[in-house]
């Protein structure tokens, strides 16, 4: 490894997301829920049928943004003990690279994990390059080389097959805007270290408890970026009167993982009516924040009925607006929920609307009784 390949840190080989793969328990089942609940279309299949003998993966696909769903089909899999441990979760975050062995060996030689050395896949539409390192938690970070590949997605994934599009309205999810990691209490800003110093991301924003609070929780949280589209909050829980949302996390996930994926659309009106006809249910701000917010913000040339009977949160920033609602959790457990987000401008993360989000999440934490 030379030193002119180590100062060249990954982050600058980075393009942008290529997938986030996830591991459950019956892909199948969250392939069907992922289609049928939030619009996306079922694109490829890998599995037996296709010459992967030992899972069965689903591609799906709504605007640039793609998710794989992945179980494993023995009990020596490790996707069965990584679903036994955490529960269905996001294991692979995977980056677009123009070299995907540069980038390894570069994350390598600043100090990252490696988790799979450089390696090829190949068919007859050419070779697709790959390696990765460890994050979080038991999340991995796959490169992905595509310059000598021109088949659909991965060698082994085939398009014959699969299931029927999903009916109901169009929902318009068009790209991956963020996605947020919980880390341990205290190992916030070792977790920052590693995206700055090991993979060559900047600091974008931090916030600490006094802006991240309610009454009965906060937490920690810094923003990270490659400055070319891939940005990554991470968050840690802080010390508060009652069980902090992200202790909750860790708890319930048995460790660090992917707290949420926030999507990016062009009409969150739509997106939003669409995703509750199609049976998605959201986390509720109560009727206060709506009274505050178009006091405060009435001036912005919104829909503000449609806004609150959707229950669609507003923000305002020096650059602009932005628009977001959050799910429910999308498994049983409470860990990893969906974001839906339009931005007027805005580069922020909704500050504004850290207080009823998060006490929109203490009430369910309190259903559970893990507040």
């Amino acid at each position: 490894m030379t030193a002119r390949a180590a100062a060249t840190a990954p982050a600058a080989r980075l393009t942008g997301w290529d997938s986030i793969e996830f591991w459950v328990g019956n892909a199948r089942a969250m392939a069907g829920f992922l289609a049928n609940s939030f619009g996306f279309t079922i694109t490829a299949y890998a599995g037996p049928e296709t010459g992967v003998a030992d899972k069965a993966s689903y591609l799906l696909e709504q605007g640039d943004i793609r998710v794989v769903v992945t179980s494993g089909l023995t009990p020596e899999s490790p996707i069965w003990n990584h679903v036994r441990e955490h529960g269905d979760g996001a294991h692979d975050l995977a980056f677009l690279v123009d070299d995907a062995t540069a980038t390894f060996e570069a994350a390598v030689a600043r100090g990252a994990h490696p988790v799979d050395e450089p390696y090829e896949r190949r068919d007859e539409h050419g070779v697709l390059r790959l390696s990765a390192v460890a994050t979080y938690g038991d999340t991995k970070h796959t490169f992905v080389d595509r310059r000598d590949y021109a088949g659909y997605y991965c060698p082994g994934f085939q398009r014959d097959g699969v299931p029927e599009p999903a009916t109901g309205p169009m929902v318009g999810l068009t790209r991956i805007d963020h996605v947020v990691g919980n880390v341990e209490d205290g190992r916030l800003g070792e977790w920052v270290a590693f995206y700055e110093e090991v993979m060559g991301f900047t600091q974008l924003r931090h916030f600490d408890e006094s802006q991240i609070s309610t009454e009965f929780s906060a937490l920690r949280s810094t923003v990270v970026t490659n400055g070319r589209g891939i940005v990554m909050p991470l968050n840690e829980p802080a010390d508060g009167k009652r069980k902090s949302q992200i202790q909750e996390y860790i708890d319930t996930y048995r460790g660090p993982g992917v707290q949420h994926l926030a999507f990016r659309t062009d009409d969150i009106v739509q997106a939003i009516s669409s995703l509750r006809a199609r049976g998605v249910r959201f986390l509720a701000a109560n009727d206060e924040y709506f009274r505050d917010v178009r006091e405060r913000l009435g001036f912005l040339d919104l829909p503000w009925d449609q806004l609150q009977r959707l229950g669609i949160l507003v923000d305002h920033e020096p650059d602009g607006h932005l628009l977001q609602l959050f799910t429910e959790p999308i498994t049983d457990r409470p860990t990893v929920f969906i974001e839906i987000i339009q931005r007027g401008g805005a580069r922020g993360f909704g500050e504004g609307n850290f207080k009823a989000l998060f006490e929109s999440i203490e009430r369910e934490q309190a259903r559970r009784g893990n507040l």
